[in-house]
């Protein structure tokens, strides 16, 4: 039988350098060692969906899945365990119905204590604005939230998860959450005002408590829906900071935001064989639009009716809107660079938790440039869909931002 004629190389586009070549790899095809960098154009396919199935044998049922919309009645109900989940109390069934069940019965239940149960005691947790540290300091923010929110409710609207019994559990739990400011906040006094805001909580939980967390709120639409005064907030509570700290708001280090390698373009970036090639995908996506300003893969990465809900409760339909909300930010932070910390799948939804570092040297909605640098938390949820993402949820507290870059004297 003739060898089959080898593929045509692809040639380089005008202005940039040729695309890596594309090897397919199987599910049960062992990778190769990852090359050294390449400073090429990334590549542009996107991977195929391929998951791990739910089902873990030898369990009846899979672990709850949040794309299925499980009602939370039945998930409060209990039943037989559908997964291995050695030191977690006996009421919970799979590491998604243990999230969603704790967090209604703190939040809703007002069993503030249970926390004293389900989260560790040396709980270091993650935000825009720095760590906090120890289960204590969590409790105190949870009952003057409650005392702010008295009507709060917590809707738990995806858990995309990964780990298991031996390594522990990463879950990336969004939450929508409503509420009417009926009493007195860190903001002041009530305003009456009802309120929408998501956030996104990623844990680790090992045998029954959360011992690490990264949690990125909208707070800046919440501010926006009291009807209060953020700029003179942020430099409010920066000051306040600053009092604390000694010399200001917490910032990053001088030293260059690390995107480029010197004169040379972003480094590309390979599969790793832990990552699924959903995960993959959602890796390559970001890279791409953000460190690579590639927007025209956009049209690759994404399906022409993609919508995404991004801080400030905004809404972005299409391509058009989605890129303009890119390049305003990036506009903003000209040397703005994105960094992935971790990612997760479930099913075809994948999450990303990710920072972002960047100097306020261009013009925007945040002002007059200042200089500043700016490190921010952020959380994304990407839902695939026939070879590409359809819909997307990305937070960040752009409250914080504007607390990193406010002028403390004005």
């Amino acid at each position: 039988m003739p060898n089959p004629e080898p593929e045509p190389q692809s040639e380089a586009q005008p202005g940039r350098p040729a695309p890596l070549p594309q090897t397919p790899v199987r599910p049960d095809q062992p990778r190769a060692p990852s090359d050294p960098p390449v400073h090429d154009m990334p590549p542009r396919n996107m991977p195929s969906h391929n998951t791990a199935p739910l089902n873990m044998a030898p369990y009846d049922m899979a672990p709850y899945d949040m794309a299925q919309t499980p009602d939370i009645a039945d998930m409060m109900r209990g039943g037989p365990r559908r997964q291995a989940m050695r030191g977690f109390d006996e009421t919970y069934v799979d590491i998604v119905d243990y999230i969603i069940r704790v967090t209604h019965r703190i939040w809703e239940e007002r069993s503030v204590g249970d926390l004293y149960h389900s989260y560790q005691h040396n709980i270091a947790i993650h935000t825009s604005e720095g760590m906090t540290y120890g289960r204590d300091q969590v409790i105190a923010d949870t009952v003057a939230m409650m005392s702010a929110f008295p009507d709060l409710r917590l809707f738990g609207d995806e858990v995309i998860w990964s780990g298991d019994e031996n390594a522990g559990f990463h879950s990336s739990h969004r939450i929508t959450w409503t509420a009417t400011n009926t009493g007195y906040s860190k903001y002041g006094p009530p305003t009456g005002r009802r309120v929408l805001r998501r956030g996104i909580a990623h844990c680790l939980v090992r045998e029954n408590r959360i011992f690490e967390e990264w949690i990125s709120r909208d707070e800046l639409a919440l501010i926006r829906q009291l009807g209060l005064d953020e700029w003179a907030l942020a430099r409010k509570f920066a000051r306040l900071d600053a009092r604390r700290a000694g010399s200001g708001p917490l910032q990053s280090g001088p030293a260059e935001v690390n995107r480029l390698n010197g004169q040379l373009p972003p480094d590309t970036i390979s599969q790793t064989d832990a990552e699924t090639d959903l995960e993959y995908a959602a890796r390559l996506f970001w890279h791409e639009v953000w460190n690579w300003r590639l927007l025209d893969t956009l049209r690759v990465h994404l399906s022409p009716n993609h919508v995404a809900f991004v801080s400030t409760n905004r809404r972005l339909d299409g391509l058009n809107a989605y890129g303009q909300w890119v390049l305003s930010l990036l506009a903003a932070f000209p040397d703005g660079a994105m960094q992935i910390d971790h990612v997760c799948s479930t099913g075809r939804r994948v999450a990303l938790r990710w920072r972002f570092t960047g100097t306020h040297l261009g013009p925007g909605w945040y002002g007059d440039p200042t200089g500043k640098r700016v490190n921010l938390l952020g959380i994304t949820h990407l839902e695939e869909q026939d070879g590409t993402f359809r819909r997307e949820f990305s937070i960040f507290d752009e409250f914080a931002l504007l607390k990193q870059i406010v002028d403390l004297e004005g």
